[in-house]
């Protein structure tokens, strides 16, 4: 969490505290960029542009919620975005299979995990990004509320449905099959 001090001494200007704060918001913008656009690259741009936007924006932040919640309402309208601009479509690179039983164990991960995050990319984005602020970013309820500008019962709900439709989608899993789809981006 960002000291409110640092905050204030940023939005008047003072470089050490911009520095200092923006170098606090980096890993969580980073992390939420690279689950929303699935690659280095894509998130490292994301990252860039979201941090600018933070530090042009940081003298009309309020203080109405958290600096990291604000932050990240910014990262995700930023990905979102990119998603408009691009219509990306995300394509899983299969990965070389061993006879080696750890290496072979190293791609089934890969390839569930590969499986979770195209499922999440297929939920509608108020869902997707109340997921992500959950699950990667680790907020708890209200602090969701607070990044998506929504009634808390509405992100428990966007919750549930997300859950509900991710085990439904990924229910292969647990009768020991595979499932691989395009993501409809």
């Amino acid at each position: 969490m960002v000291d409110q001090e640092i905050i204030e001494r940023a939005k008047s200007g003072d470089r050490e505290a911009i520095v200092q704060l923006l170098r606090r918001l980096e890993t969580p913008v980073y992390r939420t960029a690279y689950y929303w656009m699935g690659n280095e690259q894509d998130a490292m741009d994301a990252t860039q542009e979201a941090l600018l936007k933070i530090y042009k924006h940081l003298p009309a932040f309020k203080g109405d919620s958290m600096l990291e919640t604000w932050a990240q309402r910014i990262v995700t309208n930023v990905c979102m975005d990119h998603f408009r601009k691009r219509k990306k479509v995300v394509f899983i690179q299969e990965e070389a299979w061993h006879e080696d039983r750890k290496a072979v164990r190293e791609v089934e991960r890969g390839a569930v995990a590969a499986d979770l995050k195209q499922a999440i990319e297929r939920l509608p984005d108020a869902q997707r990004k109340a997921i992500i602020l959950r699950y990667v970013q680790e907020y708890n309820y209200q602090e969701i509320a607070d990044a998506m500008q929504l009634p808390l019962n509405t992100v428990k709900s966007h919750l549930f449905r997300a859950r509900k439709q991710l085990q439904q989608w990924l229910a292969e899993y647990r009768e020991g099959g595979v499932t691989r789809w395009e993501a409809k981006k």
